[in-house]
C-alpha cells in the first residue's frame, strides 16, 4: 500500500536529472541550440545526435529505457486495448481529464503561469501526443518513439520549475515545487483510472484486466518520468484509492480553473459550427466528470442537452453489449470516437507549427475500422 504522507513529501521534489541539465543549459546560454536539435530526436532507436552538450547526452543516455521490471507481455496487452477503445480513450480525454486537471488549484495556477489562459490548444495537443506515442505498437522499444517523448517531457518540466521558480512568481516554502513529483502522480491517476472511470460513466465496457494493463503502462510511464516506483500504486484498485485520497481530495474551485475550462470550452464547440450543437461538450463534460468538478468549474448547464447526452450514453451501452456480434454496432462506436479525435486534431493543427503524429500501426489499425485515413506511402510516424 502506498503510503499518502510519503506521496505527500514528493510536493516539494522535482526532477534532479533534468533539473541539473537545464540549469547549466541556462547558464551556459545553450538552450535555444539544444532545442533545435532535439526537435529532430524522435525515435526509440534513433542515435543520440552528437552535436548536443556533454551534459544532455549523459541525461539521454540515463534515461533510454524502461525500468528493468517493465513486463512487455503486459504493455502488449494494453496495446491491444487502446486499438479497440483508442478514440474513446481519447474521447474521454479531452472531454473529462483536462477538466480534471484544472479542478486542482495549485496546477491550474502553473498552466496560468507558463501557458496563460488563452492558449488550451497547446496542453491538449501535447497530452493527446504523448498519450499517443504512449499507446503504439512496441512504443518503448525501436519501433516506438515514446521514449524520445519521456526525455523531452522531463526536461519541459525542468525548465517550467526553473523559470517559475526564479521569477518570483512562486513561493515554493508555500506552495511547494511547480510540476513536482507529486504532481505527475496525480496527472497519471487522472489519465489513467479517472480515464478509465469517465469510459464506464458514459457506457464503454472496460475489463478489470484491460483496466488493469492500461494503469500498468502508466506506471511504467511513471517510472520513466522520473517518479519513485514505491509512490506509484501497484495494483489498479490502489490506484483508485491513491486517487480518490491524493488526487480527488485536493479538486475544488479557483478563477484559474474557471478560467482555463471556459477556454476549453470555446475550443471544443469549434468542433460543432453553428448555433444548433451549443451546450452538447458542457453537457458532454458533465458525463465524464464528477458533478462537483463540473460545478466548481462552471461548466453550463443545458437541460435539453444533458437529455440528450445521457440517452446517447444508453445508446453506446446497448452498442456495447451487441459489439461482438454486431459489425454495424462496432462500426457506429468507432466513427463517434473518431469524429472527436479527427476533429480535435484540425482544431489543434489550425494555424499551429506541430501536428498531431498519430503512430503508423495505430493509424492501420484504425483505417481498417474506417477510424482514420490510411498511413502514406513511407510515413514514419
Amino acid at each position: 500500500m502506498i503510503d499518502a504522507a510519503a506521496v505527500e513529501e514528493l510536493k516539494f521534489l522535482g526532477d534532479p536529472l533534468a533539473d541539473a541539465v537545464v540549469a547549466d543549459l541556462v547558464a551556459t546560454g545553450r538552450v535555444g541550440a539544444v532545442n533545435a536539435v532535439l526537435e529532430h530526436f524522435r525515435a526509440n532507436d534513433q542515435p543520440i545526435p552528437e552535436d548536443l552538450p556533454e551534459v544532455v547526452r549523459e541525461f539521454l543516455v540515463a534515461t533510454d529505457d524502461p525500468p528493468p521490471w517493465a513486463d512487455l507481455d503486459r504493455i502488449a496487452r494494453a496495446y491491444d486495448f487502446f486499438v479497440d477503445d483508442g478514440v474513446h480513450v481519447a474521447s474521454v480525454l479531452t472531454f473529462g481529464a483536462m477538466v480534471n486537471c484544472y479542478a486542482q488549484p495549485r496546477v491550474s495556477r502553473v498552466l496560468t503561469l507558463t501557458h496563460g489562459l488563452n492558449q488550451p490548444h497547446r496542453r491538449l495537443s501535447e497530452t493527446s501526443q504523448f498519450v499517443m506515442n504512449m499507446m503504439g505498437c512496441d512504443a518503448f522499444g525501436p519501433g516506438g518513439a515514446f521514449v524520445p517523448t519521456i526525455q523531452k517531457t522531463r526536461l519541459i518540466h525542468a525548465a517550467v520549475r526553473h523559470f517559475l521558480t526564479t521569477s518570483g512568481r512562486w513561493d515554493v516554502e508555500a506552495d511547494g515545487v511547480p510540476v513536482c513529483l507529486q504532481d505527475m502522480v496525480g496527472a497519471l491517476l487522472i489519465f489513467s483510472v479517472q480515464v478509465l472511470e469517465g469510459m464506464r460513466r458514459i457506457g464503454i465496457s472496460v475489463t478489470e484486466q484491460e483496466a488493469a494493463d492500461y494503469y500498468y503502462v502508466w506506471r511504467v510511464t511513471g517510472a520513466m518520468l522520473g517518479v519513485p516506483v514505491e509512490a506509484l500504486p501497484e495494483s489498479v484498485d490502489e490506484a483508485r484509492e491513491l486517487s480518490a485520497t491524493l488526487v480527488e481530495a485536493a479538486y475544488g474551485p479557483s478563477p484559474e480553473g474557471v478560467a482555463l475550462t471556459r477556454n476549453l470550452l470555446t475550443l471544443y464547440e469549434k468542433l460543432f459550427p453553428g448555433k444548433l450543437f451549443d451546450g452538447i461538450v458542457a453537457a458532454m463534460i458533465r458525463q465524464v466528470v464528477a458533478p462537483e468538478v463540473a460545478d466548481w468549474m462552471e461548466v453550463p448547464r443545458s437541460r435539453a442537452w444533458a437529455g440528450v447526452a445521457r440517452a446517447g450514453t444508453r445508446l453506446v451501452r446497448t452498442l456495447e453489449r451487441s459489439e461482438d456480434n454486431s459489425a454495424l454496432a462496432t462500426r457506429i462506436l468507432d466513427k463517434a470516437g473518431a469524429l472527436l479525435l479527427g476533429g480535435s486534431v484540425r482544431t489543434l493543427t489550425d494555424g499551429q507549427s506541430t501536428t498531431l503524429d498519430i503512430p503508423a500501426d495505430l493509424r492501420e489499425r484504425w483505417a481498417e475500422a474506417g477510424v482514420c485515413p490510411a498511413p502514406v506511402r513511407g510515413d514514419a510516424t
